[in-house]
């Protein structure tokens, strides 16, 4: 018997990482409305799954409403998709404007638009762009977060 398989003897099972794999995709329209519709049903999955919505929920929002507004295509619709991997959140949304990529600007300080992508690139912990079959493409953000604390045992515990 190896050492490490002693170890686990004496000790039980060794503690696996959490490799649970969530994911949502859903198709939205390419309005205002699917946009904002984004956002709510990221709000919402994230909550389901006791996660930090905070952060996320304006990366969605600031995608789906670039995908809605520039990524608009008539009769097209865009994809939100989440993947919880671990500790990291990715954020996908595809657009059916491969020929339309994003890139940060610096704005005008009397501009009323242009700031979403420095918002993503503020709230983010890495973001790009990943050109599909064209004329795909999906803007994603991933954010890392603390995975929520398992609630202490109370096993054993002496009251005082």
């Amino acid at each position: 018997m190896n050492q490490q398989t002693q170890e686990i003897a004496e000790h039980g099972s060794r503690p696996e990482p959490d490799r649970t794999v969530r994911n949502f995709s859903m198709l939205l329209s390419s309005t205002p409305r699917g946009a904002r519709l984004a956002r709510l049903l990221a709000v919402d999955t994230l909550r389901s799954w006791e996660l930090p919505h905070e952060r996320a929920s304006h990366v969605v929002a600031e995608l789906a409403a670039n995908a809605a507004t520039h990524g608009r295509l008539p009769g097209r619709s865009f994809r939100l998709t989440l993947y919880v991997v671990g500790a990291t959140l990715r954020i996908e949304v595809t657009d059916t404007r491969g020929d339309r990529l994003p890139a940060p600007q610096a704005p005008d300080a009397t501009a009323e638009s242009g700031r979403g992508l420095l918002l993503i690139e503020a709230l983010a912990d890495r973001w790009g762009v990943a050109e599909g079959r064209f004329p795909r493409k999906t803007v994603w953000a991933e954010l890392s977060f603390t995975p929520p604390e398992p609630a202490p045992s109370r096993s054993g515990a002496v009251d005082d």
